[in-house]
């Protein structure tokens, strides 16, 4: 066979190989297409080898506090020679005598929300505290001093005496998205400064028995014993909440941290530092949260605002003409997903303001302006 003629057998078999390949686009006239694939964009300021993270704990980390407390535990003598001896003669000769008062230690955390030393931290950590030591990050002691706590919401602030330190930035809690990530700062089981890192796992986490006022961020980022009080930060640098408690069946961390949103803590600080103590908004009503039975019956499309059941006479919404039955969906022009959610930002405006209310009422929607509290209603709360 000529050579000539051989390359012109290969070249036909290669045309026709190729034919045979693309005879769906060359006899259907369709355009091939490129397997789909996500174009996943990472954010510019998390590029790199973790280094966002590193720069933002080198920030944060000599904002975050040591916290050691030592209170005086007394217990009821219940020694069956109690009726016998009475003071130094019941610890010589009875046996059982056990020591009436002893000193407890705790640890916890704090961040420093200001350049002339006020930190806060959580209720629990400093509850009832005889003595508070503040431990900085250069390992400098400092006698704290407790300006004001709040149980309900678990927070509270201390004063060291000292001067131009640093101080954290505040983030608006509001704006953090699941899935967001956070870092959460303290000192767990007497460890010294330490940081874990996570995402937010859900967010208005209520009813969990904590404190009166729920409205948790729920976090997977690791917080253990010592961590209470400490900073949760985002990627950004910016406190955006307060770590406070772990959902734990042994006691130790099992992925399920809460921290008290930024700007609840926030709102509680400035009326401590200012007054001592926290005075909370109060519409004057009772209420409770739908169920998918009573959204069909009031013809609401979602589960979502709080249902009146009573209104107290002589109270804010009383006067502002809340009715029973009705259906409150926004304050101030905010959604309201449930009960807890109205309680919470009802509780956080300025006693004396003005309260816009969106609500439904015989199933037409209805605005309603809660007027400043006045001296009845006041005296009725208390």
């Amino acid at each position: 066979m000529k050579k000539s003629s051989f390359l012109l057998i290969l070249i036909i078999t290669l045309i026709v190989g190729y034919a045979i390949g693309k005879k769906g686009q060359i006899f259907t006239g369709k355009k091939s297409r490129t397997p789909y694939t996500y174009n996943i964009q990472i954010p510019q300021s998390l590029k790199g080898e973790g280094s966002a993270f590193s720069d933002i704990v080198k920030v944060i980390s000599p904002l975050v506090v040591n916290i050691s407390t030592s209170k005086t535990v007394s217990k009821k003598d219940s020694s069956p020679f109690s009726d016998f001896f009475d003071g130094s003669l019941q610890d010589l000769f009875d046996p059982f005598s056990m020591p009436k008062k002893w000193k407890e230690q705790s640890l916890g955390s704090g961040v420093l929300v200001s350049s002339d030393g006020y930190i806060i931290t959580n209720n629990h950590v400093v509850e009832k505290a005889d003595e508070i030591t503040v431990t900085l990050y250069d390992q400098q002691n400092y006698r704290g001093k407790i300006i004001g706590t709040d149980p309900k919401t678990d927070i509270a602030v201390i004063k060291i005496s000292a001067d131009d330190l640093p101080q954290i930035n505040w983030g608006n809690s509001e704006s953090l998205q699941v899935g967001e990530f956070v870092l959460a700062f303290g000192n767990p089981f007497s460890l010294g400064h330490t940081v874990t890192m996570g995402i937010v796992s859900a967010m208005g986490r209520a009813n969990v028995g904590i404190a009166d006022y729920e409205d948790f961020i729920q976090t997977d980022a690791a917080i253990n014993p010592g961590n209470s009080g400490g900073p949760l930060v985002n990627v950004k640098g910016e406190l955006v909440g307060i770590n406070t408690a772990i959902f734990s069946r042994t006691g130790g961390y099992q992925g399920i941290g809460f921290a008290v949103p930024s700007n609840m803590a926030k709102s509680v600080m400035t009326q401590l530092i200012k007054d001592g103590k926290v005075t909370r908004g109060w519409l004057g009503v009772t209420i409770q949260n739908f169920t998918p039975e009573l959204a069909k019956e009031f013809g609401l499309e979602k589960l979502a605002g709080a249902l009146v059941t009573d209104v107290f006479k002589g109270s804010p919404a009383d006067m502002a003409g809340v009715k029973r039955g009705d259906v409150i969906l926004k304050v101030n022009g905010k959604d309201i997903r449930n009960v807890e959610a109205l309680r919470n930002l009802v509780s956080q405006t300025k006693v004396g303001s003005n309260i816009n209310l969106h609500i439904i009422r015989n199933s037409k929607p209805l605005k309603i302006k809660v007027a400043g509290y006045s001296k009845a209603a006041r005296s009725f709360q208390k």
